[in-house]
Order: C-alpha cells, then sequence, then structure tokens
C-alpha cells in the first residue's frame, strides 16, 4: 500500500497494488468500518459529501471497483466476483476482519458476490438503489446492444443513459450535481464500461445469499426509480428480515434524496 496523497478533505487516498494493476481507495474516521462501493459508472468521488457524517464515529473505507475511477482494468469482463476479490484484497491489507457495507447499484452487486464467498465479513448490507436480483432477459440483450454501441457512439450512450437514472424533474432541479456526476461517468474508460455490462450481464440472483447475511439487510427504493422494480422487491421481502425504505424520485438517491438518505443510512451505521 502507497499514500497517494492526503486530501484537502478528511481522508487519505491510497493505492494498492493488485495482480499487476492499482486499486484507489480512501480511509477516514476510526472506530468499526463501514465500506462504501460505488455504481457503474461511479467512483469513490460520489460518497464525499457524506464521509464527514459518516466518519465522526466510524472508519469509513471508499473503493474505486475495477475499470472505473482511478481503479484500473483487468481484462474486458470484470465480474462481480472479480470486482469483490479486489475489495477483499483492500480490507485485507487494512485488516479489517468485520465490516457494515453500503452499496449502490452496481455496489451492491458486487457487496452480495464477497458476502456469498466472505459472509464472515458482514456485519450489515445496505443496498442502495440496487437488489439481488439477476438481470432479465430483457435487460441481458440490453447490455449486450450497450456494448456493441459504446465502441463507436461511447459518450452518446453514456449521456443517454445516465439521463435515465434520475426521476423526470430531477436533472433540471439538480443541474449542477447532475453535471458533475455525468463528468464523473464520461471519465469511464471504455474497457471498464464494457468489463462493468459484462460482468453485470453474468451475475446470478443472490436473494438467498442477502437473506443470511449477519447483521442489518437494508435496501433504499427510489419510486421513480426506472432500474428496479420497487413494489415487486417490496413485496418479495415482505416477511423476511430485510427492511426497505422508500424514498421519493429516482436511481441516484445520493443526489436526489441527499438529505434523507443521509439519515437513513447514519441510522444504519450507527446500529
Amino acid at each position: 500500500m502507497t499514500v497517494n496523497l492526503l486530501s484537502k478533505f478528511i481522508f487519505a487516498t491510497m493505492l494498492l497494488n493488485y495482480k499487476n494493476i492499482k486499486i484507489n481507495y480512501t480511509v477516514s474516521g476510526k472506530g468499526d468500518a463501514v465500506v462504501l462501493l460505488h455504481g457503474f459508472l461511479g467512483s469513490i468521488k460520489m460518497w464525499t459529501d457524506f464521509i464527514p457524517t459518516f466518519s465522526k464515529n466510524h472508519k469509513i473505507i471508499c473503493i474505486d471497483l475495477l475499470g472505473h475511477g482511478q481503479t484500473e482494468c483487468l481484462g474486458y469482463v470484470h465480474t462481480m466476483e472479480d470486482m469483490a476479490d479486489a475489495v477483499l484484497a483492500v480490507l485485507q491489507d487494512l485488516t479489517i476482519k468485520e465490516a457494515k457495507f453500503i452499496g449502490h447499484s452496481m455496489g451492491g452487486y458486487v457487496a452480495l458476490a464477497l458476502a456469498e464467498n466472505r459472509p464472515q465479513l458482514f456485519n450489515g448490507l445496505c443496498l442502495m438503489n440496487s437488489a439481488y436480483e439477476a438481470d432479465d432477459d430483457a435487460r441481458n440483450k440490453l447490455r449486450l446492444r450497450a456494448n456493441e454501441m459504446a465502441k463507436t457512439h461511447f459518450e452518446s450512450l453514456v449521456q443517454m443513459s445516465f439521463t435515465n437514472l434520475f426521476a423526470p424533474e430531477s436533472k433540471a432541479k439538480f443541474q449542477q450535481q447532475f453535471d458533475e456526476a455525468l463528468e464523473m461517468a464520461l471519465q469511464t474508460p471504455l474497457q471498464g464500461y464494457i468489463a462493468g455490462q459484462e460482468g453485470m450481464r453474468l451475475r446470478p440472483n443472490r436473494f438467498d445469499v442477502f437473506k443470511n447475511i449477519k447483521g442489518e439487510k437494508l435496501i433504499i427504493i427510489g419510486k421513480k426509480d426506472s432500474v428496479f422494480d420497487g413494489n415487486a422487491l417490496i413485496k418479495e421481502i415482505d416477511n423476511t428480515a430485510i427492511n426497505y425504505a422508500e424514498l421519493s424520485e429516482g436511481h441516484m438517491s445520493h443526489i436526489e434524496n441527499k438529505s434523507e438518505l443521509t439519515y437513513i443510512l447514519n441510522r444504519f451505521i450507527e446500529k
């Protein structure tokens, strides 16, 4: 592990050598560990505004997943298991034995893959605008088409798909935050885009994995989320130990419902 720089905020940015690439991550605060995993086309920067609150009583670890942010690519297929192994390498380097995990979208898929392999690491998991399901046939085909289109029209594809993640009125309401998040998404390399899409396409259903995780299990649902059917998820988790919280807007709750999300996640962390 090498320290790359000391942020002007409250965390150190670090690099871990892993399978001939570098994994970028940050650590802030002291106490019980909480691991934050960003979504597809995101990076650790999505958590910046949450870290001051979360790190008051906890050690907060944010990791750029394979092919995202400042973490390099391993290949043209990054399975959720591949990404989970990279996360595990960081946690082992930090000698983390147990943590709570919060995964946004793809980050939730990665957390579930890690939980299947290393359940003893988990003391709670929040799937934030995420779910345990596998892709259905329609989404599977959509990912295949997107990867073909990305080879020739990457920027326009990202702009179009990114806009659909927000509730219809949110883009105008949060124009600055939207523009900043889109800029972050466009920094994702083509290889990282293709590898991530392929990995998500291949992931299995991990409902049983989620049900069996130790500690609190929470799903954050955006009522206007175009990626997941929140009502179907609520019906499926009925009569289980899985809790849920509904927010008013779309898939990007960290932007669209920032205040409410901060409160909910902080309660999850503090339990």
